[in-house]
């Protein structure tokens, strides 16, 4: 008898010798199904007869090498901490900036840019379109004036910038790129992210403007341009966070964000890019759930998975194109209005799991954003919430310390099997773009998220101070309100940038931005450049593109 039968005999004996009369006594049922958040069946207890040790070399491997599942890096914290990166943005630049530089002062290692609803639309403030929404849940940026204004006294030498902005991305990118020069820093050794994934707009989050092809264009163009000018700045951040948000299962999170990733891969090969070239720079953007160990398995198999998928489906040779870096932020989703003080308990969790899952970059939300932007005070409180954890659990001290666990190790695979065959799916209906445009992604997203609504509401998903435990408790009071006057200042400074701009210089770098627009082969960034500094503004320069991109409009699903 070999030992896997020797262990799988022991097993079944102290199942029927030890758990079964034990569960009996205590009036329960050894057959009680018990499941994680996204519906993974969970066993009482896991062996090595789950995670077979003859595979480790093939699955785990060592951290810095492939497969990566135990980390990118082969120190991981040890050598460096991940990047705390707190979103913040609201109201004017002004006001946007005195948070940054309060956060950096608070210990924050880098910036990540919150724009408000108009911005990330491509309109300007004082677009009727814009009305009631300027600076309302994120900072107002119409034109180059306002990003210097907002990164001042920022060192961006030192200070890696992320911005969470798709649609025109490659224009707030531009801007950045412009205050760098005014700052006399060689735009070389710029570092951040900008997040310019559309493909999950479509499918989760809606913050498009046009459509699919000229968008991919416009992508594809910002990772050839960064490729020459901007060697550290990644160029997108794939994002499943929104998806999740939208209320995904763990294993759809995983499939429909690297398939999107590897929809931007071919887009770009078609486009004449190498994939050595571009695919270092591509980051991903997941969410940390409440889950915990769902969700460190989670971000294990997302790093084989793409390492397996870049290595063998795209022939990439670097190993650097192989890894998977990402940015994680706690899950807004999860926060609740009812107690809101639980809710630092449920993103220190969160957070937790980001960092045993190995992430690159983190934030933590505040316990007040199921009501208000964060106080002050609840963005410093959440900011320590990292702290903590870096400094004082011990977490840190050694790489994937879960890894090996037979539960985790279960779970990865489990992970990855499930996000396996959606991606199987999506290829048999030709890629992301056509599955979103069949509405096959939004439907799967729609499903999960009804089924889990249904045991919220039954009670079977207990949610502490919502459907159990609840509590009267007396109107929240000392919530962060921004100013309604706000949106009349920003549209003051706008007109006053426009009555002070050189309006020839303006009118003929919008000439030649419509005049690469209209040819389907001609670089955008340059002439995106010369029109930010100019100080054209964002809507003017949206709305050449849209004269020659058209608008998106969603289609209606049945």
């Amino acid at each position: 008898m070999d030992q896997r039968e020797t262990l799988e005999k022991a097993y079944q004996a102290w199942k029927e010798r030890v758990l079964e009369p034990f569960v009996h006594k205590s009036g329960g049922a050894t057959d009680n199904r018990v499941e994680t958040v996204s519906e993974i069946p969970v066993n009482p207890l896991y062996t090595p007869l789950d995670a077979p040790d003859a595979q480790y070399l093939d699955k785990l491997g060592f951290p810095g090498e492939y497969p990566f599942t135990r980390g990118i890096y082969p120190n991981m914290y040890r050598g460096r901490l991940w990047t705390m990166r707190q979103y913040a943005g609201f109201g004017t630049a002004e006001e946007s900036n005195l948070r940054y530089r309060y956060l950096l002062e608070q210990g924050q290692t880098g910036l990540s840019v919150a724009f408000d609803l108009p911005t990330q639309m491509g309109y300007d403030s004082d677009a009727p379109e814009a009305q009631g929404e300027v600076g309302k849940v994120g900072v107002a940026i119409d034109t180059l004036k306002d990003m210097e204004i907002l990164l001042d006294q920022i060192p961006l030498d030192r200070v890696s910038v992320s911005m969470t902005i798709n649609a025109p991305a490659a224009i707030l990118l531009l801007m950045v790129v412009a205050v760098a020069k005014r700052q006399g820093v060689d735009i070389r050794r710029l570092s951040g992210t900008i997040q310019n994934d559309i493909l999950k707009e479509y499918a989760a989050r809606g913050t498009y403007i046009f459509p699919p092809k000229p968008s991919m264009r416009l992508i594809t163009d910002i990772f050839r341009w960064c490729s020459v000018h901007l060697p550290h700045w990644n160029t997108i951040s794939i994002s499943g966070y929104h998806i999740r948000e939208a209320g995904s299962t763990a294993a759809q999170e995983v499939a429909f964000t690297l398939a999107n990733g590897m929809e931007y891969v071919k887009a770009a090969l078609e486009a004449g890019l190498a994939v050595d070239q571009f695919a270092p720079r591509l980051s991903f953007f997941f969410n940390a759930h409440m889950d915990f160990f769902e969700e460190i398995a989670k971000y294990r198999a997302a790093r084989r998975l793409w390492a397996e998928i870049m290595r063998t489906r795209f022939g990439a040779q670097d190993p650097r194109s192989w890894q998977l870096r990402f940015h994680t932020q706690t899950a807004g989703s999860t926060l609740t209005a009812q107690q809101p003080d639980t809710n630092v308990v449920r993103v220190t969790l969160q957070a937790l799991a980001a960092v045993l899952g190995g992430t690159q970059s983190l934030h933590t939300n505040a316990k007040d954003e199921a009501l208000a932007l964060p106080t002050e005070e609840s963005a410093r409180l959440a900011l320590r919430t990292q702290q903590v954890i870096a400094y004082e659990s011990g977490v840190t001290a050694t790489v994937d310390p879960l890894g090996g666990s037979y539960y985790i190790e279960w779970l990865t695979d489990r992970i990855m099997q499930q996000a396996l065959y959606y991606i199987d799916q999506i290829d048999q209906r030709g890629g992301a773009v056509a599955a979103i445009e069949a509405g096959y992604i939004q439907r799967e997203i729609q499903d999960a998220a009804y089924r889990f609504q249904q045991k919220v509401e039954t009670g079977e998903q207990v949610i502490v101070g919502v459907n159990r435990f609840r509590l009267e408790e007396p109107p929240p009071s000392q919530l962060m309100r921004v100013d309604e006057a706000i949106g009349r200042r920003q549209v003051e400074k706008l007109h006053q940038v426009k009555a002070a701009r050189d309006p020839k210089r303006v009118t003929d770098a919008l000439a030649r931005l419509e005049q690469a627009a209209s040819r389907p082969d001609a670089p955008l960034m340059e002439p995106l450049l010369e029109a930010v500094e100019s100080y054209a503004t964002l809507g003017e320069m949206v709305g050449v593109l849209k004269k020659h991109f058209g608008q998106y409009r969603p289609p209606v699903f049945i």
